[in-house]
């Protein structure tokens, strides 16, 4: 059986074309560090979904999760990154990419990925689409929450900490259906603060963008890395990959549940209702 799933997984890719790396000032380690390692692995349910969309790219090469505007290297931490999330420079002086070489950049990776989310919820019954993420056990140096521990599990949709949209504002799902998945996940990992909604992330321009395009409901899901990062190794990437499959499982048994314990209205699609 398939459920109506789209699976986004931006962040996972690992690769740095030769012409890219050549400008870098970051280790292959750090590079690394700084994707989601493993997501590609984590979030990959396979045939199990209607549609699932990754990219072998790594997020320091171009991050598809940002918006277009304003024009990269406006914001470090934008679509063509100069400054990392712990304040480390990028790329070596004198080699940051000007806007010609971005463009061919985007033209070959930013634009096909948003364009092919578009086409697969064309071309498949798609009723939810996930963008699915990793993030560090605590908030970085430049990041909203320095130093803060992190839940186990968060989940944006542009709203508040109960999921409700903000003063004039819309989120990109209802309520009740992230208020549903919540309670899910809270069941499969309980403990106070386990599961937290918007906080410290409440969504990208991936959910956002094509929650306006599409209209179908979006929600981001963030999986602390603690739960698969062994911190005995210091937490490097790929360090306690054994823990993946377990929780894949656990993950995928999670949006099964919320998504057949929606009311079947919820669940046809709009032309069906």
């Amino acid at each position: 059986m398939k459920y109506p799933f789209l699976i986004s997984i931006p962040h996972g890719g690992v690769d740095v074309p030769a012409e890219v790396r050549s400008r870098m000032a970051l280790t292959d380690c750090e590079l690394l560090w700084y994707s989601d390692p493993a997501t590609r692995t984590l979030f990959d349910f396979g045939p199990s979904v209607e549609a699932l969309i990754d990219t072998p790219v790594s997020r320091m090469v171009v991050d598809l999760n940002r918006p277009p505007l304003p024009l990269p290297l406006k914001d470090p931490d934008g679509i063509i990154k100069t400054r990392t999330i712990d304040g480390r420079q990028v790329y070596i002086p004198g080699k940051i990419p000007d806007l010609a070489l971005i463009h061919r950049w985007m033209v070959q990776w930013y634009f096909p990925y948003h364009q092919r989310v578009d086409e697969l919820i064309d071309a498949h019954p798609v009723r939810i689409a996930f963008d699915c993420h990793s993030m560090l056990p605590q908030g970085s140096q430049e990041q909203s929450d320095a130093g803060k521990e992190r839940p186990l599990i968060c989940l944006g949709n542009y709203g508040d900490t109960r999921g409700k949209a903000r003063p004039g504002s819309i989120t990109t799902c209802p309520e009740d259906w992230i208020g549903s998945l919540a309670k899910e996940f809270r069941s499969e990992f309980p403990g106070a603060g386990n599961v937290a909604l918007n906080t410290p992330f409440s969504g990208g321009f991936i959910s956002n963008a094509h929650y306006w395009r599409k209209g179908i409901p979006w929600i981001q899901i963030e999986i602390n890395r603690s739960l698969y990062e062994d911190p005995s190794t210091g937490g490097k990437p790929g360090a306690g990959n054994e823990r993946i499959p377990a929780l894949r499982e656990r993950i995928w048994q999670v949006l099964v549940r919320f998504w057949e314990d929606l009311p079947a209205d919820c669940r046809k699609s709009p032309g069906d209702r």
